[in-house]
């Protein structure tokens, strides 16, 4: 699966005309960069405005206290260029971010993106909706989009780009940012889960928003344990092993490290913990190598199994107990429980000692 890749429209020069035709083009079009940003100018202004009535009414109350200020001399006038100075504030940070989206930000990276996809047998979208994947990030939360978004033109599917999606509500709002690549596999393989070491948070607990049993955990050979915790389901570790042999996991350290890996149902998921900037040759080539190495290994290493509990090659299934990894308990949920029960324990401790005493 070695390719040749022109990396040069990421980087050559481009001509203002070229940009500016790329961008009513792209405006055009359902989901584009122009409907968001006049969403954004709509977003800016209400908040400016609730900002500016909240402001208002605050300085409305404390005028009679500036003006006995100001009559108290010279120093105390200067009180006085407060309010100005809070309104010339809000009105300049609301003017600059409206100035910023009207001027379409981004719009030459954009067109640059899109000429190296044209040149690569790519397509790309500055954004597109919800993808219908199976992987673990794809299904949580709303608002889901994927920004940055490059996709294959012909032979197999290549899917990668950047996603996002938002949970809570209100002041609990949190947007939640994944660089991604999706690979289209032949076969149909068990859920198996690689979560690198080298992206987990605080006490090593995994940053992927899915938690899984930890007695599905199967250790490898060599020093790939150091990279990568393998979930694989009960009484699939002989599939694993079928799957992950000696070069791939050489592969994997080598290529992947830094990624969580899943592999679900006919695709093979890499994610990044953060967002990936698509404007950089870089990340393309890092990108198209993982496919190129780790995913053309895997697709060679899988293309004659079957799973033994299935008993058709053509049916190209897995059976139901190796179709998903069983759910698990976060270790911050567990914090959080024992913490709850020792406050708990203490307040009704306290309770008795006081009715005792």
């Amino acid at each position: 699966m070695i390719r040749t890749v022109d990396y040069r429209p990421l980087t050559d020069p481009v001509q203002p005309e070229q940009v500016k035709a790329f961008k009513q083009t792209m405006r055009g079009r359902p989901g584009s960069a122009g409907a968001s940003g006049i969403l954004t100018i709509v977003v800016f202004a209400v908040v400016g405005l609730f900002m500016l009535l909240v402001g208002g009414t605050v300085v409305a109350s404390l005028v009679p206290v500036l003006l006995d200020s100001a009559r108290s001399g010279p120093a105390g006038a200067v009180v006085l260029l407060f309010p100005v100075l809070f309104v010339g504030v809000i009105v300049t940070v609301i003017a600059l971010a409206v100035v910023a989206v009207v001027r379409g930000p981004g719009w030459e990276a954009r067109y640059r993106m899109h000429r190296f996809a044209e040149a690569n047998g790519l397509v790309y979208s500055p954004a597109s909706g919800q993808p219908s994947y199976p992987g673990a990030i794809f299904s949580l939360g709303s608002s889901r989009t994927v920004t940055d978004h490059f996709r294959s033109a012909s032979d197999r599917f290549l899917d990668y780009g950047n996603y996002r999606y938002t949970t809570g509500s209100g002041k609990n709002r949190t947007t939640h940012r994944w660089g991604f690549l999706a690979l289209e596999l032949d076969r149909a393989l068990p859920h198996m889960v690689l979560d690198s070491k080298s992206n987990n948070g605080l006490f090593g607990g995994s940053n992927l928003p899915a938690v899984f049993s930890k007695d599905q955990v199967l250790s490898l050979e060599g020093d790939f344990d150091r990279w990568f915790t393998l979930y694989c389901p009960r009484q699939y570790e002989r599939d694993a092993l079928y799957v992950f042999t000696p070069d791939l996991m050489a592969l994997l350290i080598d290529e992947a490290a830094p990624f969580d890996v899943e592999i679900v149902d006919r695709w093979m998921f890499v994610y990044s913990a953060r967002s990936l900037d698509m404007r950089q040759p870089a990340v393309h080539q890092r990108m198209l190598r993982i496919v190129d190495t780790v995913g053309g290994k895997t697709l060679s290493q899988t293309d004659r199994y079957r799973d033994e509990r299935v008993e058709s090659f053509a049916a190209n299934a897995v059976a139901p107990q190796g179709r998903r990894l069983k759910r698990g308990v976060s270790l911050g949920a567990v914090i959080t429980f024992v913490a709850f029960a020792a406050f708990w324990i203490w307040t009704l401790v306290s309770d008795m000692l006081s009715l005792g005493g």
